[in-house]
């Protein structure tokens, strides 16, 4: 399916060149590709948790992240599966590997998508549309799974073109006629809006593109912040001037956990701060890419989310101390926000990374913040103990030790696995 588009914009350069290529409902493609007897029928990879759903699935509203049991409700005939980590793997590099054979110019933002820029290979392969059609037919043939593939002058564009596409086709938004395919579709499509920010953008009237392009830039930035209102402003304008990154390294490392709705108490949010801790951390000291900015996000029943942050003296990598750090984020989060019962997501980030950053060391003279040191006596015990850690689930895998029974036990609906194929290179 190929929908050519002729409406009008402004961007830099004359050519539509950049090519976004995402692998259709990819974890449930993989299924049905590698059990042909679940072709055509509603599936969930995962259990607990949904982590991904066919297309039949999802047209009865079963989506990534929704639980189980809800997931049932919606579809009695819902097929749950356990997932195929090492397929997905193997099946997204080979992907991804198509379009290296036509440019070098490839940027994977993640297991089943990535940028292209075939500008420097049309004299091999033909103009842009013909190169996407010829990807999608490898991908195809080769594979046998459904890829769509947006084009267009700038990432954003061709990001949205190919959501646009979905599903297993291909849109190219001709040069000079961007504003009007992008003005009419709806905010949620854009890079950066999800429920949370859709809901304050409902709550002006914004619901498409072209709103959001028209609305008055002051207050956009006081209703999302200024960095967020800005760039979104621009993005409704189709103004995005980055370029392709093919060796792009992550400038954070992160995670997070849905945790339904829950009570805004100690029990609840600090075992979750200290498994999702462990996961950042372990990350951390495997690349040995220490960080100095640690910021918490609380997502509360409304959706309504609040971050807080805090930038160190010496970047840490050590489990316990990013989880205490992130714990007093929260609480102080939750101290302003003394009205709010129940919290629905956790998560951790750590920035500012630093490549094997050199440890100071710290005199122990005995101040309340040692602990929080890394250079302590007690920074220094809780990163050997760490080490320690490290090699022991090297050698007997993850589960065999852990922070605590609690730590160990949260979050389990979500493989590990499943997190490791969504994490971006250190």
């Amino acid at each position: 399916m190929l929908q050519r588009r002729k409406v009008t914009g402004m961007v830099q350069g004359t050519e539509a060149t950049i090519l976004h290529a995402d692998l259709d409902a990819f974890y449930a493609s993989v299924e049905q590709l590698l059990d042909p007897s679940l072709r055509g029928k509603p599936i969930a990879v995962g259990g607990g948790v949904v982590l991904a759903a066919s297309y039949e699935a999802k047209a009865f509203g079963v989506r990534g992240g929704m639980p189980g049991r809800k997931a049932r409700e919606l579809c009695p005939e819902l097929i749950f599966v356990g997932g195929r980590f090492s397929e997905y793997q193997r099946l997204g590099d080979a992907a991804i590997k198509v379009l290296d054979d036509f440019t070098p110019l490839v940027e994977r933002i993640s297991i089943d998508e990535a940028f292209a820029d075939v500008a420097g290979c049309t004299h091999l392969f033909g103009p842009p549309d013909e190169i996407a059609r010829a990807i999608r037919r490898r991908v195809k043939a080769e594979l046998g799974l459904p890829i769509s593939i947006g084009v267009a002058r700038t990432k954003h564009l061709a990001k949205v073109a190919s959501q646009v596409a979905k599903p297993d086709g291909l849109v190219v938004v001709e040069p000079g006629t961007e504003l009007a395919f992008l003005h009419d579709l709806p905010v949620t499509l854009m890079w950066g809006v999800g429920p949370a920010t859709r809901a304050r953008l409902a709550e002006i009237g914004v619901e498409t593109i072209g709103q959001l392009a028209r609305s008055h830039g002051g207050a956009l930035k006081r209703l999302l912040g200024p960095a967020a209102g800005e760039k979104l402003a621009a993005l409704a304008w189709n103004r995005d001037p980055r370029r392709l990154e093919t060796h792009r390294r992550a400038h954070s490392a992160g995670a997070q956990s849905a945790l339904g709705r829950k009570p805004a108490v100690a029990r609840v949010f600090v075992p979750t701060l200290l498994h999702l801790a462990d996961r950042v951390a372990s990350r951390l000291r495997a690349k040995a890419r220490p960080g100095r900015t640690v910021t918490v996000r609380v997502r509360f029943a409304d959706m309504r989310a609040v971050s807080r942050s805090v930038t160190l003296e010496q970047p840490i990598q050590a489990t316990t101390m990013l989880a205490e750090i992130a714990e007093e984020l929260v609480r102080g989060v939750l101290a302003a926000n003394a009205q709010e019962r129940e919290i629905s997501l956790l998560a951790i980030s750590v920035s500012h990374l630093e490549e094997s950053a050199e440890l100071q060391l710290e005199l122990p003279l005995g101040l309340a913040d040692e602990k929080l040191k890394p250079g302590s006596r007690k920074g220094l015990a809780r990163f050997g103990a760490d080490r320690a850690i490290d090699k022991i689930r090297q050698r007997f895998g993850r589960e065999a030790v852990g922070y605590g029974t609690v730590a160990l036990e949260a979050a389990r609906s979500v493989p590990d696995e499943f997190r490791e194929l969504a994490e971006k290179e250190l």
